[in-house]
């Protein structure tokens, strides 16, 4: 393996993970693919083949972050602010819960980008309002903006790259993956609320809420026809980006006309500059793969798809998802399993990929966002805090989800 490519990888994810003065991630993505392109680690043909094969999962990015950008403007997140403070009825445990599936549901239907970016904020005003401690309830956001995104193949990236490997179907996915996520969610639920059990013992000092804001039903109703079109589309063969796109048209028509977004910043949230990053950063992933990293990944991986052999795949996943990012970590084993994986070894990689982020802030990207949003409200978010709630969940959560995983294949 040349040094030049590591390097590159390593300088494209260090500026990603600090952002220096600000700086976008593709500041640094895009002259690596550059670099990459004038030294000969990648042929002009092999990057631009590496671009299309990435081209639709970018395009749903791009789409689904204007459909939730479109659903934030009508109200959809302020309706679950205000029902999350009403049904809590103050009481932080109840809150604690009742964050936990909203946010599961948010990152299922929108993608865990949506959870950090709109619900998270809801969620830390919501918590602000009622007096309650704002650690149990923000850490619900940054884990399930991760390990909830199992359930659907729209939920997160590294599911939409992978989703070609498994040859499933949209609702063939869901149905393999619903027993591992419920599993996953299980074991979040009951480490985090062991995690934070002094915090949500503490009585409030808010007033519960008795006002709920009225549900958007024409948003709600777009969301849902979106996510039944993810079903429907699927078997046909036609792209979720596609669908994505439909429903953010269609959104966008009322939204527009009643002024509650400007098409600039419509537009903006479609965060091209992140789009830009991620087409990059997957021609330099590439060049590190075929400058060896890719066979050192293959002799690493299990070849069987017993329990023992999900399980290592799953924890091999999430330990390079925590030393060079979740999406990196999902090019790099995908294309070590080769043109053919066994479904088995794909989903539990996706498992290993997508729950094992919130063992580090580094993990994901989507914690990485996490982490802003909570310093822009002035929410601490402790190292050793995420640490400990990393440590008393992720390894169960492989476990859970993966077991479960090898139950569904065994039937």
């Amino acid at each position: 393996m040349t040094a030049l490519p590591v390097g590159l990888l390593a300088a494209v994810l260090v500026v990603a993970v600090t952002r220096p003065r600000g700086l976008p991630e593709a500041s640094a993505a895009v002259p690596a693919a550059l670099v990459v392109l004038a030294t000969g680690l990648l042929t002009i043909d092999a990057a631009w083949a590496e671009v299309r094969e990435l081209a639709p999962t970018v395009g749903f990015l791009a789409a689904v972050l204007v459909l939730a950008h479109l659903a934030d403007a009508e109200g959809v997140f302020r309706w679950a602010g205000s029902a999350l403070a009403q049904r809590s009825h103050g009481r932080p445990r109840r809150l604690f819960a009742l964050v936990v599936v909203a946010a599961a549901a948010t990152t299922a239907v929108l993608s865990l980008d949506a959870t950090v970016v709109l619900l998270t904020p809801v969620v830390l005003d919501t918590t602000r309002r009622l007096g309650a401690r704002p650690a149990p309830p923000a850490f619900a956001c940054a884990h399930l903006a991760n390990s909830a995104s199992l359930l659907l193949p729209v939920a997160n990236l590294t599911n939409l790259l992978a989703l070609p490997s498994t040859g499933l179907s949209f609702l063939g996915f869901a149905g393999l993956m619903v027993l591992p996520q419920l599993a996953v969610l299980a074991v979040e639920y009951v480490g985090l609320r062991w995690t934070f059990r002094a915090d949500l013992a503490t009585d409030p000092t808010g007033e519960p809420s008795t006002e709920e804001a009225p549900l958007p039903r024409f948003a709600v109703a777009v969301l849902e026809a979106t996510l039944a079109g993810f079903a429907v589309a699927s078997p046909l063969g036609v792209e979720p980006a596609w669908v994505a796109v439909a429903g953010a048209v269609v959104l966008a028509a009322r939204t527009l006309l009643a002024r509650h977004t400007r098409p600039l910043h419509a537009l903006a949230a479609a965060s091209p500059l992140f789009c830009l990053f991620v087409l990059a950063l997957g021609v330099v992933v590439a060049a590190v793969t075929e400058h060896g990293l890719g066979d050192l990944a293959a002799g690493l991986l299990p070849t069987g798809t017993s329990f023992a052999a999900l399980l290592a795949m799953a924890g091999i996943a999430a330990l390079l998802a925590n030393l060079v990012n979740n999406l990196p970590a999902t090019l790099v084993l995908l294309a070590a399993l080769g043109p053919t994986p066994p479904l088995g070894l794909v989903l539990a990689l996706l498992i290993g990929v997508n729950v094992g982020p919130n063992l580090t802030p580094a993990g994901s990207l989507a914690t990485l966002l996490w982490r802003r949003v909570l310093a822009a409200r002035g929410v601490p978010a402790p190292l050793g805090t995420f640490t400990l709630a990393g440590l008393a969940t992720v390894p169960a959560c492989l476990v859970a989800g993966t077991g479960a995983l090898a139950l569904v294949l065994s039937w």
